[in-house]
């Protein structure tokens, strides 16, 4: 078992990371559903919170059947970290998380998320501002550095749990390197194996395979992984992990009916909590990942992101279902999906 200050999650847990524009209430159900032991909301400006912005007050929205759950806040100003925790503590989740890892720019230049990881003093300053002004327990994910000459994670890990962080998320890169290159677990494993550090690790970067997620447990050592972009569109690389773990075998890929079916509810949650409009076209950018590997499929994909209403979505969801019956989709390669790029704030 790991433990997150009073919060109990199973043996080598998997997390789902925050995404901005990605890590909604639809897609953390769809997660859930299929094995995610701990998510985050997407990330929310302090700054935001505290002018009482609609679109950051949106995401606080957060549901039972997704606990244990986190909220993660940034921002580059104590005052306005100490309040904005407050604020989020309104709202019960489990915990509260503090991102010192996005490298957006947008953000960066405001002196928030990765850009933090250049000034070690303030990014101490800021997490102890949060820690005291709330009874949740403080998580923190962050990168290694902010670049090749700065890795200053394992003095990072140390100051932060000093302040009184409970868990650790890394990322395997530098803010420099943004997500090209591949993920660096060396220094995520002298965190964890740091006899000073007393606090859970999890790992995060370029997971994407279950023979993957075990090759680097038993590599590095960490308490558990947090998959991110691996999980866009394919949610079912949760239950293939942990079967993978447990017993050595391979699930067989997602059937049709599988995808379509986990396709369908993350449409119905997106209208649910975005409404017919924003919900039927923020929806849009999921189709082709859920229905990747079936041949000939970009007629149905074409008509699928011009369509306006749930009916006749899925009523094109219906014909896919029946076109491609008995079509045995292959197991291919996930692909880590650079949302970043056009990530917006």
């Amino acid at each position: 078992m790991v433990k997150i200050d009073q919060i109990e999650l199973p043996d080598f847990p998997l997390l789902l990371a925050p995404m901005e524009d990605v890590s909604d209430p639809p897609f953390r159900a769809v997660c859930k559903d299929n094995g995610a032991d701990l998510m985050y909301t997407e990330f929310i400006s302090s700054e935001g919170l505290i002018r009482d912005a609609i679109k950051s007050r949106h995401k606080l929205d957060i549901f039972d059947y997704e606990r244990p759950i986190g909220i993660q806040i940034f921002g580059g100003d104590e005052e306005a970290m100490a309040l904005s925790a407050r604020i989020v503590e309104t709202v019960n989740p489990d915990l509260l998380d503090i991102n010192f890892g996005c490298p957006v720019k947008k953000v960066v230049t405001k002196g928030a998320g990765a850009g933090v990881l250049k000034d070690i003093d303030l990014m101490v300053r800021l997490t102890e501002a949060v820690v005291k002004s709330t009874s949740l327990p403080v998580t923190v994910k962050t990168r290694l550095g902010w670049d090749d000459n700065s890795r200053n994670i394992e003095e990072v890990a140390e100051r932060l749990q000093d302040v009184g962080i409970k868990a650790l998320a890394i990322h395997g890169r530098t803010r420099a390197q943004m997500y090209k290159g591949e993920a660096d677990w060396t220094l995520i494993a002298k965190v964890k194996n740091n006899p000073r550090i007393r606090i859970p690790v999890f790992g995060n970067g370029d997971i994407d395979s279950p023979q993957k997620a075990l090759a680097y447990k038993e590599r590095y050592g960490v308490d558990g992984i947090m998959i991110g972009r691996a999980a866009i569109g394919y949610p079912w690389i949760f239950r293939e992990i942990k079967h993978y773990i447990n017993t050595g075998e391979t699930l067989p890929p997602p059937t049709l009916e599988e995808r379509v079916e986990v396709c369908r509810k993350h449409l119905r949650k997106s209208l649910e909590w975005k409404g017919p409009v924003v919900g039927i076209n923020e929806m849009r950018r999921h189709y082709a990942n859920y229905l990747k590997g079936l041949p000939n499929i970009k007629e149905y994909r074409n008509r699928l992101v011009t369509l306006k209403t749930m009916e006749e979505v899925e009523a094109v969801l219906d014909e896919v279902q029946q076109n491609y019956e008995g079509f045995v989709i292959e197991r291919t390669p996930i692909e880590i999906i650079n949302y970043h790029e056009k990530c917006p704030v």
